[in-house]
């Protein structure tokens, strides 16, 4: 069963946040971090996912900080105006946010984040500056490289794709080498394989990284 309701952070700013919940008990709460686009129809599946899982799966509208109930999918204008609302929204505000959905998923028990492209940063800088989450699993943050005097307060788990341009290869060995206690996977992908709506999505290597995921949450949130 999935909702839409509004949190609201410590600094007053109120937001819209899809949850999904799981049947029964929830093992723990996640909090799924989208892309530059919204939470559009894939990021509401990836929740969905997570609560089939057994957990209470939480995607905040962290745009809203910007524009309010922005939803786009993955043309060229779409990932133009994703860009310039991203531009407007400092992770600084966006950690308040986030730590709203831990606050209101509180009772579901430990906590873990995932996120992609630009919730790949975000959940990379959640598990450094965010009390009370569990574990963090990242994708191909294209900001990563600009990060690297953070102090981790919890197992992270980054996952990079070998052929993405937003995070090179190299600029990704950079940020796994400064973080030897993280877990770095590598595919044989292009940025954005998680996202089967997008033409760089890749199957195997999803399935592979979503395994990855859901095991770290296993052993550290539930």
């Amino acid at each position: 069963m999935s909702k839409v309701v509004q949190l609201k952070a410590a600094d007053g700013h109120e937001f819209d946040a899809y949850v999904a919940e799981p049947t029964g008990a929830p093992r723990g709460l996640i909090v799924v971090v989208p892309e530059i686009f919204g939470v559009n129809s894939h990021i509401k599946s990836v929740a969905d996912g997570y609560a089939a899982d057994g957990y209470l799966a939480v995607a905040g509208s962290y745009f809203d900080r910007a524009q309010r109930h922005f939803e786009v999918g993955y043309s060229q204008p779409d990932i133009a105006a994703g860009i310039e609302i991203m531009k407007k929204v400092s992770f600084n505000d966006v950690m308040l946010d986030v730590a709203a959905v831990l606050a209101y998923g509180k009772s579901a028990g430990k906590a873990g984040i995932v996120g992609y492209c630009w919730g790949g940063v975000v959940t990379f800088l959640a598990a450094a500056r965010v009390a009370g989450l569990s574990a963090a699993s990242s994708y191909y943050g294209g900001a990563l490289p600009n990060f690297l005097s953070e102090t981790l307060q919890c197992p992270v788990a980054f996952h990079f794709a070998e052929k993405d341009h937003s995070i090179t290869l190299e600029q990704a060995k950079t940020v796994a080498a400064a973080y030897p206690a993280a877990e770095a996977f590598y595919y044989p992908a292009d940025h954005g394989f998680n996202c089967d709506q997008r033409g760089s999505y890749d199957a195997a290597s999803a399935k592979l990284a979503r395994e990855r995921t859901l095991a770290m949450f296993r052993q550290n949130v539930g």
